[in-house]
């Protein structure tokens, strides 16, 4: 399978050092959170042949690191809570140099009226989780403290999250965009799960900053995701790979489609990068 041609163009992606951005979930593992090891082999020998891998994902940041520490990644960068936290990782420092902090407080009163059986967790701008209720979840990466509602309302936050038990994803989905929610980004995610960041704020912003640092040039930079949370990356890179389990939302973004999860599409993309 050849996926590293642009969909409709002849252009290839050069062999120079190129910013190669992964999402996690459904892309480096797979929804049992497993990564095998031919995407983990894939993914080192890239790292080795001088590429900037950067992981950008919806996880929080202390969800994502063992990830990189899995990939063989002790200098580099990640982009973590769908682009509200930038992190640079030499050896075993992790120095946190942005947060995209914004008022949650009118998006969260106006879910609460609509959905009150949900449950409600955020991540501050200091990495703390506070939640409406025991909301545990992998992609927090530390435990959350139960607060009262009032007090997630008056919280800052880098990340919100809303988890309902009562809805399929669709019909979630629908709920949400009835809701006219305004001065936040937001995505749903494959179950009824909604992630909230401050306005214009997704992995792809956070990515666009990190470029800028690194001195990339936009065709240089090649990304890879699966989810509804991965659109604006995927049309922000130069070459834009879906997974192929990802939604037809996701694939009709993306200039080319591999294998899904289960099968290493991603381990097909870097084995092709790395042939060039």
């Amino acid at each position: 399978m050849t996926v590293l041609t642009r969909t409709g163009n002849d252009d290839r992606l050069n062999t120079r050092k190129l910013m190669i951005c992964l999402d996690v979930d459904g892309t480096i593992v797979n929804h049992r959170g497993q990564m095998s090891e031919r995407v983990r082999r894939s993914a080192r020998d890239v790292v080795e042949r001088g590429h900037e891998v950067v992981i950008s994902t919806g996880r929080s940041l202390g969800a994502a690191l063992p990830i990189v520490r899995e990939l063989g990644i002790d200098h580099g960068y990640v982009v973590a809570s769908n682009g509200g936290v930038l992190a640079k990782i030499t050896g075993e420092d992790v120095d946190v140099f942005h947060r995209e902090v914004f008022d949650p407080s009118l998006a969260l009163a106006a879910l609460w009226r609509s959905l009150p059986n949900a449950k409600y967790a955020l991540e501050n701008e200091r990495g703390e989780f506070l939640s409406s209720d025991v909301f545990t979840d992998a992609s927090f990466g530390a435990e959350s403290q139960v607060v009262d509602f009032e007090e997630l309302v008056n919280s800052k936050a880098v990340r919100v999250v809303v988890f309902s038990t009562d809805a399929t994803a669709e019909d979630f989905g629908q709920a949400v965009q009835g809701l006219g929610l305004s001065g936040v980004t937001y995505s749903v995610g494959w179950t009824a799960w909604l992630d909230i960041a401050a306005e214009g704020t997704t992995k792809a912003s956070g990515l666009e900053r990190l470029r800028a640092i690194l001195k990339f040039d936009t065709a240089d930079t090649l990304a890879v995701g699966d989810g509804r949370n991965d659109i604006e990356m995927l049309q922000w890179a130069g070459l834009g790979v879906a997974m192929g389990q990802a939604p037809d939302e996701v694939k009709d973004v993306a200039d080319a489609i591999t294998d899904g999860v289960d099968d290493d599409g991603l381990a097909v993309v870097l084995e092709e990068l790395l042939q060039r």
